[in-house]
């Protein structure tokens, strides 16, 4: 895990030396429609939470930027299951994106997203010990931009790796999370 945070810093790091033309530094949060998809996963409803974190985002030229972000994304599911109730999977998440801006403001996101498993709750039984702590997904969305620094932006995670991390249970789970954004950059 901490190869991983520490490539993905460099990476970071290595991009912010290129000859960005500006970098603006900012905030979001926002509400989350989670939800666990896969294996045995039809006692699962969607689950409503929220995220919340920083960003950056690098100017590269006119039309492209870049921006990392650093994000706290309550996730997991709602189950039928009257005994576990709600599962909350709280994550920190790294995603890395690429803007293309289509029009002045608006602009078309995508890139891919590291989590780490914060911690879990609900239900009758430890989850964390039976998730894996790291969840990799890739980000597709749209974003619009106002001249005064607020942001809207409408994204979907979809999770590529299986959560799940227990010994000779074969089912595989990802996670799905849309997320709906208001941010600010400060400067």
């Amino acid at each position: 895990m901490k190869k991983v945070l520490l490539v993905t810093a460099i990476a970071v790091i290595g991009l912010l030396n290129v000859n960005a033309q500006e970098i603006k530094f900012g905030a979001k949060a926002g509400l989350n429609f989670a939800f666990i998809t896969g294996d045995n996963t039809k006692n699962f409803d969607p689950n409503t939470d929220f995220h919340l974190g920083v960003m950056a985002e690098i100017k590269i030229s006119d039309k492209f930027s870049f921006q990392p972000e650093l994000i706290y994304s309550g996730q997991g599911a709602d189950t039928n299951i009257e005994s576990e109730g709600s599962i909350a999977l709280n994550y920190l998440n790294v995603p890395l994106i690429g803007k293309y801006y289509v029009t002045k403001g608006l602009s078309l996101e995508a890139g891919p997203q590291i989590g780490y498993l914060l911690s879990t709750k609900g239900g009758t039984l430890d989850y964390k010990d039976l998730l894996k702590p790291i969840d990799f997904g890739v980000n597709f969305g749209v974003g619009y931009k106002l001249d005064n620094g607020l942001n809207f932006s409408a994204r979907y995670n979809l999770g590529l790796s299986n959560i799940n991390d227990v010994d000779g249970f074969t089912d595989k789970n990802r996670n799905g999370v849309v997320q709906l954004s208001i941010g600010y950059f400060f400067f």
